[in-house]
C-alpha cells in the first residue's frame, strides 16, 4: 500500500511548513489527487490518520480534492479528458494518447490552529 508512504510524505510537508511559519495545530488538510495518480482516497484517509497520530496533525480532517485526467490525442490533436493512463481517445478510439494531466497529488491548502 504506497498510500502510506504518501501520507508520511504529506505530513513530512505539513512539519516543513510549520517549522517556517510557526504554527502548532493543523485541523484541516486540503489534498488535490489526480484521477490517474493510482491514489485510492479512502487508503489514504485511513493512512493519513494512522501516520498524524501523535503528530500537529492529529485529528486533522482530510479533504480530499479530485482532479480530473487529461491527455493528449496525437490522431485527433486534442486534448481529451482521460479515465485511465493507457485508455482509448473517447473522441477517435486511437491509443495514441499522452497523459498531460491527473497524475499528481499535492497539499493546497492547511487550516492551522
Amino acid at each position: 500500500m504506497h498510500e502510506m508512504s504518501l501520507a508520511e510524505g504529506v505530513l513530512q510537508l505539513i512539519e516543513d511548513a510549520a517549522r517556517q511559519q510557526e504554527f502548532t495545530k493543523v485541523t484541516t488538510v486540503w489534498l488535490e489527487i489526480g484521477q490517474l495518480a493510482g491514489v485510492e482516497p479512502e487508503a489514504m484517509k485511513f493512512c493519513f490518520d494512522a501516520v498524524t497520530r501523535g503528530s500537529l496533525a492529529e485529528g486533522a480532517e482530510l479533504e480530499i480534492i479530485s482532479t480530473p485526467g487529461s491527455g493528449w490525442c496525437m490522431q485527433c490533436a486534442e486534448t481529451v479528458a482521460l479515465s485511465e493512463v493507457f485508455g482509448a481517445c473517447p473522441q477517435c478510439g486511437a491509443y495514441q494518447v499522452q497523459v498531460t494531466g491527473g497524475t499528481e497529488m499535492r497539499v493546497k491548502e492547511l487550516e492551522v490552529g
